[in-house]
């Protein structure tokens, strides 16, 4: 063997060694946790409260880092082209991800393959919420009152081919009614269309919603997952007050750089589920009315799939597109 063989072996070897130490080491520093949207919103407050855990657990400050805009998909291509060390991690809007990869013709990074999944944290039903003046106070009334009065009651969303405006979409196909999409730049513009009374109806991410139905300014008719939600027991499911099956539901998690060494994705699974699981956290998931779920990297990754597959057909039905 020559000594030039011998010199890449040595440093291969080096170079192993080296990333062997620094995963048993990790985290020996910060971790920055990109959040796609700006303070306040779910993936934020979820981002934080996990992130306050998380410092307090593995001796190391998690630092939020919002970076809103283009659908998350700055923030997805941010996390995409970071090192695979561990230190940039996703807070991400999964339901969002999956929407995108069939929403944007050409994005900046793969959906799958750019990303390593880590686990998810919470799940979280929309709220069907309607205009006090809309002469309606169940879901079958709404469904009687569009058929009477067809492409007449307008509903506002989040934007084209966001989960608010696919999950009406969902809604109208379902109950065989037409109604007029008026989309807003967020899905806090599009409650405030509501409350002021420009729109009749929305899908509404919980936290909202939940203020403005307890306030008496909003009237809730329903939550898109299969089972009522514990912060509004008295609010029936979509699927029980006369859609059988319908299922729209909201998942956050967390996703790393492609290629992240199997030993910090494992470690940060674990970190993960601890932390969704510690008391204070919980008390943040009850206020949002979110549940708390955690899974392995391999069933999180078959997640990301079936939602892509589904929530792409919900999209092309749509002819929902953005550039």
């Amino acid at each position: 063997m020559n000594l030039f063989i011998r010199a890449v072996i040595a440093a291969m070897a080096g170079l192993f060694a080296a990333q062997a130490v620094a995963q048993a080491d990790f985290p020996n520093k910060s971790i920055r946790v990109v959040v796609g949207f700006t303070a306040g919103g779910i993936s934020d407050v979820l981002a934080r409260a996990l992130g306050a855990r998380l410092s307090s657990q593995l001796g190391q400050q998690v630092i939020v880092d919002n970076r809103a805009g283009a659908g998350t998909t700055i923030a997805s291509e941010i996390v995409a082209k970071a090192p695979p060390d561990g230190y940039t991690l996703f807070m991400q809007d999964m339901t969002t991800h999956a929407i995108n990869a069939s929403l944007y013709k050409k994005l900046p990074y793969d959906t799958v393959k750019d990303f390593t999944p880590v686990t998810l944290v919470a799940a979280s039903p929309l709220m069907l919420v309607v205009h006090p003046s809309l002469p309606v106070k169940s879901i079958r009334e709404l469904i009687a009152l569009g058929k009477s009065r067809p492409a007449q009651i307008p509903f506002a969303s989040s934007g084209n081919g966001t989960i608010l405006h696919l999950a009406a979409e969902t809604f109208k196909t379902m109950a065989g009614i037409d109604m007029i999409h008026v989309p807003y730049k967020g899905s806090s513009q599009a409650v405030q269309a509501l409350l002021a009374g420009e729109v009749a109806v929305t899908f509404s991410t919980m936290p909202p919603a939940l203020a403005n139905v307890k306030a008496g300014r909003l009237r809730a008719l329903g939550v898109t997952t299969p089972k009522r939600n514990a912060a509004a027991p008295d609010v029936p499911t979509v699927a029980e007050s006369g859609l059988p099956g319908f299922d729209v539901v909201l998942y956050s998690g967390v996703l790393g750089p492609a290629r992240l060494p199997a030993a910090i994705v494992n470690k940060l699974n674990a970190e993960f589920a601890k932390a969704v699981n510690a008391p204070e956290v919980k008390t943040v998931y009850a206020s949002l009315g979110v549940d708390a779920i955690t899974d392995t990297p391999a069933e999180f990754a078959a997640h990301i799939a079936a939602d892509i597959d589904k929530l792409g057909k919900a999209v092309r039905a749509s002819g929902a597109h953005a550039d």
